[in-house]
């Protein structure tokens, strides 16, 4: 098995109209940028196979914490490669229905225990490019 670390990789997104584009997701973890400050994408995760309803269409925000590829040898000593992230998780307030004030969904911290997930970069349908508050819940006290 071999495991390498990226900073960015390009994955093929939805863009605004529909259309499939390249996407840079960019993650360098807790280093800096450039001498600036860390640079974690936030990505729409797709999570089911299918159709899905309601406001977020099986989707939920996440934030980029490592982007890695994996290579295993199979049974016919092929090599299989699988890029991967680990993120950051984010649940959904109100069951993912828009707020009818702000007509958000507005999303917070998941609880420690499932915070962090693994998962394929292939998940990442769409780019989120500014976050601008991550709404904590007065229920689990995060």
């Amino acid at each position: 098995m071999e495991l390498c670390i990226y900073h960015g990789i390009k994955v093929q997104v939805e863009g605004l109209e529909g259309e499939r584009i390249s996407k840079m997701c960019r993650c360098t973890g807790s280093q800096s940028r450039r001498g600036g400050d860390r640079r974690n994408s936030w990505e729409w995760v797709k999570q089911r196979p299918g159709r899905c309803h309601g406001a977020l269409n099986g989707r939920l925000l996440w934030q980029l914490q490592r982007l890695f590829k994996m290579k295993l040898l199979n049974e016919d000593a092929g090599v299989v490669e699988y890029w991967l992230a680990l993120a950051l998780t984010s649940i959904p307030e109100n069951s993912g229905n828009l707020d009818p004030v702000s007509k958000f969904v507005h999303v917070r911290k998941a609880p420690a225990a499932v915070d962090l997930q693994v998962f394929s970069v292939g998940n990442i349908v769409s780019c989120a490019p500014v976050i601008l508050e991550i709404t904590t819940s007065s229920k689990t006290g995060d």
